[in-house]
Parts: C-alpha cells; sequence; structure tokens
C-alpha cells in the first residue's frame, strides 16, 4: 500500500518546548509569558487542562496512512486524551497537517520501536488494554467504566499485530447494522475514544497541569525564547540600576 505523503512527524514542536522548559524552569516561563498571552487564551488554555485525561489513552499498531494519523491525534485532543502511543514497526508516525490543524502540538506522542515495551509500560501503569475487533466482547459504552484505559488500534491493513492482541484484556466492538463489517480506523477511534471519555472528570494532577500551562504559552506566544531571557535580565541583579 502507497503512503499517502509522508506528512511531518510528530513531536519535534513538543519537544523543543520541553527542552526549554528544563532550560529555564516551568514557573520562570510562566512569569515570562502570561502577560503576552490573552485573558481569554490564558483562560482557555486552563478550561481544556481542566478537562484533559490520563486514564484513557490510545495505542496504535505500525499506522500507515498520514491522513489517519492526524485523524487520531486530533481525536484525542476532541477528547481530552492527553497521551497516544504509537508502535512504530517499519515507518515512524506521520500526520497530515491539513488534517491535524495544529492538534499535533498538544497531545504527547510517545514512540516505540515495537510492541513488547510498550505492552510492559502500560501494563506497569496499570492500564487495562482493549482491542477493537468486529467480534469484541465489549461494547462501546462499557469503556467507560475501565478505570485505566488502553484503547488498541491496528494498522490499516494488518490490523493488531499478535503480540500485541494477546496482551489485551478484552476487544470492543462497534455494533453494525449495514452489510459493512468494519470502519476505517479513524472513524473507529472517535466513536471509541468519545464513549470512554464522555463521563469521566479530567484527571492530570496540578503539577502536570502546570507544566502543560507553560508549554501551551511557549507554543502560543511568538518568540518565547526572547520574551523569557528578557524577563530574567530584567531579574538580574543590578538590572533595574539607573546610570549616572
Amino acid at each position: 500500500m502507497r503512503r499517502r505523503g509522508d506528512g511531518i512527524l510528530v513531536g519535534g514542536e513538543i519537544q523543543q518546548a520541553e527542552r526549554e522548559l528544563q532550560r529555564f524552569g516551568t514557573e520562570t516561563v510562566i512569569a515570562a509569558l502570561e502577560i503576552f498571552a490573552t485573558e481569554a487564551r490564558r483562560a482557555r488554555i486552563r478550561e481544556v487542562l481542566a478537562r484533559r485525561l490520563q486514564s484513557v489513552t490510545l495505542v496504535v499498531d505500525a499506522l500507515h496512512d498520514p491522513h489517519n494519523g492526524a485523524a487520531l491525534v486530533r481525536s484525542c485532543d476532541a477528547f481530552g486524551v492527553q497521551t497516544m502511543h504509537a508502535i512504530e514497526r517499519k515507518e515512524p508516525l506521520a500526520v497530515a497537517a491539513s488534517v491535524s490543524r495544529g492538534t499535533q502540538k498538544w497531545i504527547d506522542v510517545v514512540r516505540w520501536e515495537g510492541g513488547a515495551p510498550c505492552i510492559a509500560a502500560l501494563k506497569a501503569r496499570g492500564y487495562a488494554l482493549v482491542a477493537t475487533h468486529p467480534d469484541g466482547d465489549l461494547e462501546p459504552e462499557d469503556l467507560a467504566s475501565i478505570p485505566k484505559l488502553g484503547l488498541v488500534m491496528g494498522n490499516e491493513r494488518e490490523g493488531i499485530d499478535p503480540e500485541l492482541r494477546a496482551a489485551c484484556e478484552h476487544a470492543v466492538r462497534v455494533p453494525m447494522v449495514g452489510f459493512v463489517e468494519s470502519l476505517n480506523v479513524s472513524v473507529t477511534a472517535a466513536i471509541l475514544l468519545h464513549a470512554a471519555t464522555r463521563r469521566r472528570p479530567g484527571d492530570l494532577d496540578e503539577a502536570r497541569k502546570l507544566s502543560l500551562y507553560a508549554r501551551a504559552l511557549w507554543l502560543s506566544v511568538p518568540r518565547p525564547a526572547d520574551h523569557v531571557e528578557g524577563y530574567l535580565q530584567q531579574r538580574a541583579p543590578g538590572a533595574l540600576r539607573s546610570g549616572s
């Protein structure tokens, strides 16, 4: 199957912002940049972060098409899922910018070279893995009652790798009444993420929300490094002394 363009590799903007946050510190970045964001923008960021979830995560196995990758990232943002795990077997995850519409800046994408380390990490954190399958034992509304859910999606041609499927505790189906037996991977994900998240309150801890708030400011304000460096220069010893 031919890949429809390479799209853009996810995570670059976030990684750069995270490096700068480590260099300057979360509190310094917030103090320096808040003044350059409108009150409405600051309120919107806080509102979104208050509803963000770590109790639901999406796992995509060897996704091929950047249009699907972008749609999945966009669905994560739309339904408040903060983290998506991408198992990369033959090629890196890419997203089509025309579809993602900038949402790749707000979602953490954790990239894995194989299924085993991803499985081990999620199991260690208490996630129950649920695969998608036309004959699944669960229906969408059942997902809301799983305390920590890892929703596993396969790729466009081969589905979910057997190793990853074997690690799943359940499978979930989207009920069909037509002749078709399944939906596109991105459509399926949107339906299931909506069902899994609709009754969950935001559950990020305060430290994580503060870090993401600083990152959002960094990604929202033009020339953020210049503003932070200027802020630090103003606060440096002797910076306020006037010459005579």
